[in-house]
């Protein structure tokens, strides 16, 4: 029978932090450490970075959330609440002190302490190690210690999402000593006579100096990292086999209760079928992110049911607005006008999801439920075609990857266009190759999702709208509104909750009338397990926590 709803509600009570009550999921006293167990999960893609502050994709983030903890976490109503710090204290506009635990140890034994958070700020925006995640972290201006468990930090800015922004996977926090063995082992490859110490000083004081020496140790950052994923978590790395599984193991030593599961492993099963069959059988105990027009199957199954939830992201279709005639407003709200959500969703999604009015999901600070988007309507389409002189139609791509849903989207829009005289091609192209194209300026219309990772508006919007984001950063519209720019700087530098939440319902607004992008859906995570497993939950940034987890026989 289906269960979503009831495990959505279990998911409300769970999520993130395991902020539980243990008579509904099993004492984590009684039963923790006591079952055991092998637990298995069939994803469709691999990880690609151990290092949290290697690459930006989501496989890799559910693997290194079992591994690193950050210095805050999030709550299931997205509030702020502590992890490795206990306490922390905002002294001015641009000062924040943490007071971090001092029970916490890395799976290699080492502390954790003030000196670890100050290896990890620097290193995640040092240029030598060209992290994707580092407009996350680039308004932080300096981190000292002030004593052992105590760090300050200081952005160049007030900047509001600051705690939002460390709940990330890319503010988890890695063991210095492989952070310091990971750049020894740099200089050492780039044959440069330098310890840890005198590179680091050099980072510290002579800033030009530095740049010329982290391009020449780049290419050799991030090893020693990816051979060693060293965090806090509960769980830490027993074996990597790429392009197949990564399993993980139980941390005893963990400052917190310990998991219940000897292992836990990611093994990669890339076609949805064969998902499907992997947990019908047993040989998986949950699978995730495989396609909707699944889930009657699981449903039907009385051994198998189904974890959906709305994640908190958006799949959008978008448009290159530096490209006649995508540069014109009226030519993107028109083709946003034949664009039928709802058909959309009940035919290609299966009923899943959610329809968007804008970019903003109901969670998050700033979403208004009275805004109104651009409704389906071809005859205002066809008005908006006339009065940009397009009455006639003209020809245009639509590239997207191989994803069956987005393909099908693709299609659906190719026939859409037809309303409007406008002719369409439709290119499927292999995923690395679509990103590159699409961040280049080399295509017209597109489809991709932005998973909002931090929970803040200034996440959901900052990265795909603003003009200095432009390419692979996130804006792949091409979109520059110096109206919206002052609003995003704006936003995440306003304290004041209710003016925050004004200057987002006014971005908003600005937006559906530029119309860069239609604003299709709101996604609903896809994952389903097997009977036996018990206190699974997974928050809304998709990532399965397993620390409660026992298989009941």
């Amino acid at each position: 029978m289906k269960k979503t709803a009831g495990i959505f509600l279990m998911f409300c009570l769970f999520v993130l932090t395991g902020c539980t009550d243990d008579s509904d999921v099993g004492s984590n006293t009684e039963n923790q450490s006591q079952n055991g167990g092998d637990f298995i999960l069939s994803t469709s893609s691999d990880l690609v970075s151990l290092d949290p502050h290697g690459s930006n994709d989501l496989p890799s983030d559910k693997v290194r959330n079992t591994i690193y903890e950050g210095l805050v976490t999030q709550n299931e109503d997205l509030e702020i609440e502590p992890l490795l710090a206990k306490e922390w204290e905002q002294t001015d506009d641009v000062t924040w002190v943490f007071t971090l635990r001092e029970d916490v140890s890395f799976h290699d034994g080492s502390p954790f302490d003030a000196e670890v958070v100050k290896a990890n700020l620097e290193r995640v925006v040092d240029p030598g190690i060209a992290s994707p995640r580092m407009n996350l972290f680039e308004m932080i201006e300096s981190v000292e210690v002030l004593d052992e468990y105590q760090v300050e930090i200081v952005t160049a800015y007030p900047f509001a999402p600051l705690l939002n922004h460390l709940t990330h996977d890319g503010g988890g926090m890695i063991s210095k000593e492989v952070i310091d063995e990971d750049y020894s082992n740099a200089l050492e490859e780039a044959g440069l006579d330098m310890t840890v110490e005198e590179l680091y000083s050099s980072r510290e004081s002579d800033a030009d100096g530095y740049d010329e020496i982290s391009s020449d140790i780049s290419e050799y950052l991030h090893t020693v990292v990816e051979q060693k994923p060293v965090g806090t978590g509960y769980l830490q790395l027993q074996e990597r086999n790429p392009g197949e599984s990564t399993t993980l193991s139980r941390f005893d030593d963990y400052w917190d209760t310990p998991a219940n599961l000897d292992t836990v492993t990611y093994k990669v099963v890339a076609e949805t079928g064969s998902q499907v069959a992997e947990l019908e059988t047993g040989a998986s105990h949950m699978i995730s992110g495989f396609d909707a027009s699944n889930i009657e199957r699981i449903e039907n199954n009385p051994e198998t049911h189904m974890y959906t939830f709305h994640s908190i992201s958006m799949e959008y279709v978008g448009f290159n607005t530096s490209k006649a005639p995508l540069d014109d407003k009226r030519v993107r709200q028109a083709i946003t006008h034949v664009f039928d959500k709802e058909e959309v969703l009940a035919g290609i999604y299966n009923g899943t999801g959610r329809a968007l009015e804008g970019p903003l999901q109901p969670e998050v600070l700033g979403y208004d439920e009275n805004i109104e988007g651009l409704k389906y309507d071809v005859d205002r389409a066809k008005e908006l075609m006339a009065e940009a002189g397009y009455e006639d139609g003209f020809e245009i791509s639509i590239i997207t990857n191989d994803t069956p849903e987005r393909v099908d989207v693709a299609v659906y829009l190719q026939e859409a266009l037809q309303e409007l005289n406008i002719e369409a091609t439709v290119e499927q192209i292999e995923w690395g190759a679509y990103l590159e194209r699409a961040s280049t300026g080399d295509h017209d219309i597109f489809l991709l999702g932005w998973p909002n990772t931090t929970g803040d508006p200034d996440q959901g919007l900052w990265p795909l709208y603003h003009s200095s984001m432009i390419g692979s950063q996130g804006n792949r519209f091409f979109f520059e509104n110096d109206e919206l720019d002052t609003l995003l700087e704006a936003g995440r530098q306003e304290t004041d909750m209710e003016e925050r939440e004004q200057i987002y319902q006014d971005a908003q607004q600005l937006l559906i009338e530029e119309a860069p992008s239609i604003f299709m859906r709101q996604a609903e995570s896809t994952n389903a397990y097997r009977d036996e497993v018990e206190g699974l939950t997974i928050d809304r940034y998709n990532k399965p926590d397993f620390r409660n987890v026992t298989l009941e026989n």
